[in-house]
């Protein structure tokens, strides 16, 4: 069997959801955290200053809002199919968010993923403090995880595969052997060589090695 690797952003491509605004619903910020967020997938604002931005406004938030939003998130239709289907292949699956590894943390477990990465939310007094803890998973720290994965596995470049939605994907896609859109942004649909329309990752199967 082909030693290959798959990378998946989270929000909006491994889930159906973009977690940050259900936190931002608490917190009373949704609208104006949702207009950020568009803003910042479409690649029209930097993807670090528009996550400060966004996390500023969870500032006091009990942390006990992280289980519920936890709870809500679903798999994509097809994630689960797709993971087994890489596994079963002989490959691995990874997933890397500009979102919080609080919440990826279950994913990666239900999902059975191999790695992942994202960003940890501050917490002090059990509430979120509106700031998040070392450096921030943008464009260029994705494309650095799935190259830095790809080497502890020995995989080649060429035999890895990244699939996201928004701006801040372009890294690792530009670095990987393979990269779809999925259900994406224009920027991103301009830029990969595959693109899938339907919010379904088992139509992702055929194109494994």
């Amino acid at each position: 069997m082909k030693k290959f690797l798959v990378v998946f952003d989270v929000d909006s491509t491994l889930i159906d959801q973009e977690a940050i605004e259900l936190l931002a619903d608490f917190a009373g910020s949704k609208d104006l955290v949702s207009n950020i967020t568009e803003r910042a997938m479409l690649g029209e604002l930097d993807f670090s200053e528009s996550l400060i931005q966004r996390v500023a406004t969870l500032k006091n938030l009990d942390v006990s809002v992280l289980e519920q939003v936890s709870r809500t998130l679903t798999p994509t239709r097809g994630a689960k199919s797709l993971i087994e289907e890489i596994h079963n292949r002989g490959g691995k699956a990874a997933a890397v968010s500009g979102g919080f590894i609080q919440l990826l943390e279950p994913l990666k477990k239900e999902l059975n993923l191999d790695f992942h990465l994202a960003n940890r939310l501050e917490i002090l007094d059990q509430k979120l403090t509106g700031r998040v803890i070392g450096n921030i998973i943008d464009r260029e720290a994705k494309a650095e995880a799935l190259i830095g994965w790809a080497a502890k596995l020995g995989i080649e470049l060429q035999n890895t595969i990244a699939v996201g939605d928004g701006a801040n994907d372009l890294g690792m896609m530009e670095v990987a052997g393979l990269s779809v859109a999925f259900c994406a942004k224009p920027v991103v649909r301009e830029f990969a060589k595959v693109t899938l329309d339907e919010r379904d990752l088992a139509l992702l199967i055929p194109y494994l090695p």
